[in-house]
């Protein structure tokens, strides 16, 4: 693993796409869950900060299709095949997802962080990527990178320490 790629940074709602050696890093999944979808054989790998599950309840005038689950992933795909992937080799590993928050009641909508992994799955076999691992849930945020070099995904969890996947 090349430890001296350079930092792509990622924000909430965003994505970006890089070539090895840079590394994919994104902060503050809580609920929001980071999707990295990426072609080891060409290098190539792209990271979504997923915020919401769903764009079909959108209506508004500027629409962010990186915010959404179901848009999100797919303009990732596109870029990643524009830049070279290739679609039958394209592999997905996903952190985040967390409840953030303790609720009373057990009201669907604000459960979040599992409709935003549920949904991400969803489009992760609809498109037929297959999702080699995942860090999802709990009730910790997250701060995760993703070296293109290797496909390694790393994890640091508050007060958990770091995993790598």
């Amino acid at each position: 693993m090349n430890l001296l790629g350079e930092i792509v940074k990622v924000g909430i709602a965003d994505l970006k796409v890089a070539n090895s050696p840079e590394i994919l890093k994104t902060s503050g999944l809580g609920s929001c869950v980071g999707v990295c979808v990426y072609d080891l054989k060409n290098q190539i790998a792209g990271l979504a900060h997923v915020m919401l599950p769903d764009s079909t309840t959108n209506n508004r005038v500027d629409f962010n299709q990186m915010k959404y689950a179901d848009t999100a992933i797919e303009l990732l795909v596109h870029l990643l095949l524009e830049g070279g992937a290739k679609k039958y080799n394209l592999k997905a590993k996903i952190a985040g997802g967390a409840q953030m928050f303790a609720f009373s009641n057990n009201n669907q909508m604000l459960r979040v962080g599992e409709r935003n992994v549920e949904a991400v799955l969803t489009k992760l076999e609809e498109l037929k990527i297959p999702l080699l691992a995942e860090d999802v849930g709990g009730n910790k945020g997250r701060t995760i990178e993703f070296f293109c070099e290797s496909g390694t995904l790393r994890i640091k969890t508050v007060y958990s320490g770091v995993a790598e996947i």
